[in-house]
């Protein structure tokens, strides 16, 4: 199993780079959020290595966030690889964290090749994972969001109307988060 890679670019588009490892070149299939990251001609990236009968599939993450997302979503049935990595692409680990939460079937929908039951089914099945969703990002501000959200949730407070209050708070620590939250709250 490849978990890693680590090359220099030989040719990158949208969806795929190809990175030249000692001489071999690898041909890995990447997320818009993985190649808005790949700036240098050296890159290092965690992979997802799928084996099929036809095909053997390596896909790269430039985050261990969007790793974590990308192996979740592909344990759902109906949804497999390129669909994971259409979701990948239209949201970053710690927006999708937010669209779980916040149960929003229409926000999942704008990613192609999702219609209604399946966005629904993809909600059911994640439910809960927001929040180790939100702690695996590498972002202090969406580790603060997701201890915000599990603090609230244990006051009471339903997880939708958590995730809008937690939308429109402006602090970056999670203290701060809940007292600007609880306040938002309140006026529900």
């Amino acid at each position: 199993m490849i978990v890693g890679i680590e090359g220099v670019v030989e040719h990158k588009e949208p969806t795929v780079v190809h990175l030249n490892v000692s001489g071999l070149i690898y041909e890995v299939f990447i997320s818009l959020q993985t190649y808005g990251a790949i700036r240098d001609a050296r890159v290092k990236l965690h992979t997802s290595h799928i084996i099929r009968e036809d095909a053997q599939l390596l896909f790269g993450f430039f985050e261990k966030s969007e790793q974590v997302l990308f192996e979740r979503l592909i344990k759902i049935s109906g949804v497999g690889p390129k669909v994971a990595q259409a979701i990948c692409s239209t949201f970053t680990p710690p927006q999708f964290a937010q669209v779980i939460a916040a149960n929003d079937i229409a926000q999942l929908k704008r990613v192609p090749g999702i219609g209604p039951k399946s966005a629904g089914r993809i909600l059911v099945e994640l439910a809960g994972f927001d929040s180790e969703l939100a702690m695996s990002a590498a972002t202090p501000v969406a580790a603060a969001s997701g201890e915000a959200a599990l603090a609230l949730e244990s006051l009471g407070f339903k997880k939708e109307q958590v995730a809008k209050a937690l939308a429109k708070c402006e602090s970056d620590d999670t203290a701060g988060m809940v007292k600007e939250a609880l306040k938002l709250l309140q006026k529900l």
